[in-house]
């Protein structure tokens, strides 16, 4: 099954992709990021713009970035079961509970592909929110935009670190892992740029972290 692909929409984890926020303006970005990123130049890539809005740049990044998620944990979810990973983890030293601090308040341990749901649902409705992601052309962000945006990246990444730690054989089988490597090397790169993850939590990925920044 390709990456590319849309995988099985009957499996709730994965979503239908997003179309980029804040109307024409997001549109436009959203051919921005394609242009750039068919140069194969991914360093240019995830620059901001010269006369854009910081915030408008990063929300639109982020519904590319949630697309680019479900489409890879798509390709894997018969792999990625409760039996076969009952905890959300990254290795042996990286287990990730799970809570959104409304309705789960207290972090619970959940198998990972229940984790995914939890994340993909969450993610989905800070998206859906117009108070946090304006549709609306010239509508203001949120003083916490830039919070809620680490928030949804930090636990993206924790989607990759699962996929590298648990599930890379089964991509190299699929002979997806030159794709998959991409996408974690755009998804690095737009995070560096923006500090968007703090270093401690790209430990289970450390050395692979480092040597994508010390490449571009």
């Amino acid at each position: 099954m390709s990456l590319f692909g849309l995988g099985n929409r009957n499996q709730k984890t994965f979503r239908p992709k997003k179309n980029a926020p804040s109307g024409n303006k997001g549109a436009q970005l959203k051919r921005h990021i394609d242009a750039t990123l068919g140069s194969g130049n991914l360093r240019e890539a995830v620059r901001l713009p010269i006369g854009e809005d910081l915030n408008e740049w990063l929300a639109v990044n982020t519904v590319d970035f949630f697309n680019q998620v479900n489409i890879l944990y798509g390709t894997l979810m018969e792999f990625c079961t409760p039996t076969t990973c009952p905890t959300m983890s990254a290795g042996p030293k990286f287990e990730y509970r799970w809570a959104d601090g409304v309705q789960i308040k207290k972090p619970i341990e959940v198998s990972a592909p229940k984790y995914v749901e939890y994340l993909m649902d969450w993610i989905e409705a800070q998206l859906d929110d117009e108070s946090i992601f304006p549709q609306k052309l010239g509508a203001p962000f949120p003083p916490n935009f830039k919070d809620v945006v680490k928030t949804i990246f930090k636990r993206l990444f924790r989607v990759y670190a699962h996929i590298y730690h648990s599930h890379f054989q089964k991509i190299v089988n699929l002979k997806e892992e030159a794709h998959l490597n991409t996408c974690f090397k755009h998804f690095t790169l737009f995070t560096w740029e923006f500090r968007l993850i703090d270093k401690a939590e790209l430990a289970p990925l450390n050395e692979l972290v480092e040597s994508i920044i010390l490449a571009y």
